[in-house]
This record gives structure tokens, sequence and C-alpha cells, in this order.
């Protein structure tokens, strides 16, 4: 095996086991952390089979296969970065309804020695 391929074998495994120490301490949610699995077990897999790349690559009809992988993974990257901008604009849809739900439920006790004066 090339040194290469040992380096993203390497790789792999280390962003494996970071993404679980992530879980397991409470700083990504499962749902994340299945998506970088995901992406460590893939480069996991191209690093120990890498005629993969260049059968799938022969498949599609493409003359030099590694751009493949680059092409996948700006694809990947894209739909993350998507489906990360939705989550975001949905936890700050939420957000902005919680504040005026509250708002609401201040304006609507004057007699509240805590609130407002």
């Amino acid at each position: 095996m090339k040194p290469t391929y040992i380096a993203i074998v390497l790789t792999g495994i280390g962003l494996a086991l970071g993404i679980v120490y992530l879980v397991r301490r409470d700083h990504i949610y499962i749902r994340q952390a299945l998506f970088w699995l995901a992406v460590a077990t893939a480069s996991f897999l191209l690093a120990v089979f890498p005629p993969l790349i260049d059968a799938v690559g022969s498949v599609f009809g493409i003359a030099y296969p590694p751009t493949l992988v680059l092409l996948a993974a700006i694809v990947v990257l894209v739909v993350k970065s998507l489906l990360t901008d939705i989550a975001l604009t949905k936890v700050s849809r939420d957000l902005r309804r919680l504040n005026q739900r509250i708002a609401m439920l201040e304006a609507e006790r004057p007699d509240d020695p805590s609130g407002p004066k």
C-alpha cells in the first residue's frame, strides 16, 4: 500500500474517532455525526480499495478518475452547506417566534411586579 493511501486511511480513522468523541461529549448531535461518519467511511474505503475509484470513473466515462473524487467532495460539501443554512434558518425563525410569544405574554400581564414598569 502506498504511503498516500496509508495517510488517507489514518485520516479516515482519526476523523471517525474524533466524531465519536464529539458525540460522547455532546458537542455534536448524532444526526450531524452520521454525515461525518459517512465521510470518514468513504475516505477509508477509497484508500483501502483504490481501484474502486478507477472502476467508477470508467463507468461514467471520466478520463482521469481521481477528479471524480474531487467533484463528489465538492457536491457533498455544497449540499451539506445548504442543509446547514436550512437548519440555521429554522432555528432563527423559531427563536424569533419564541421572542414574540414571550413579548405577548409579558404584555398580557401588566400586574406582574417583576415585569417592566
